[in-house]
């Protein structure tokens, strides 16, 4: 048994929308009711505090999601068709922007969670106003959500 399943579930992100597009539309809503990036900023930041405290444990190389600038830690776990992610940074921002592709991809079935691109991240404005590393390091942890779901 993975490490992950011997875990209760709330150490996952629950899912508060009922899709990956109902999730993407409300980060939208909420990123519009700020007139300037560094209300935006804070908001995020303020994200990241709210996710479930992730075990120290799995601060480890194998849940590091490489491409990050920022230490940037992921964790699955596979109940029946839907996959639930956990993560966690050393870094506040990062930590915010972590919250948000939890709140898109987690808790979602397999072939939702293929179906939903980053592009969502140009879409809304993230990354254009983020610094590449960072633009990056998000993609890179979609990019590692989407193979956790090819399995």
């Amino acid at each position: 048994m993975a490490p992950q399943e011997r875990l209760t579930m709330t150490a996952f992100y629950q899912p508060e929308d009922l899709s990956a597009a109902d999730a993407i539309a409300a980060i939208g809503e909420d990123l519009a009711l700020f007139d300037d990036w560094m209300d935006r900023y804070q908001f995020i930041i303020e994200l990241g505090r709210k996710l479930p405290p992730y075990p120290a444990e799995w601060q480890d190389e194998a849940h590091r999601v490489k491409g990050c600038q920022s230490q940037v830690w992921l964790a699955a776990a596979d109940k029946g068709e839907k996959l639930y992610f956990t993560g966690a940074s050393d870094a506040a921002i990062v930590s915010g922007l972590v919250a948000l592709v939890l709140r898109v991809y987690s808790g979602r079935p397999r072939a939702e969670i293929l179906a939903t691109p980053a592009q969502f991240l140009h879409d809304l404005g993230l990354i254009g106003a983020l610094s590449t590393n960072r633009g990056n390091g998000v993609a890179a942890m979609v990019e590692r959500i989407q193979a956790l779901a090819r399995g």
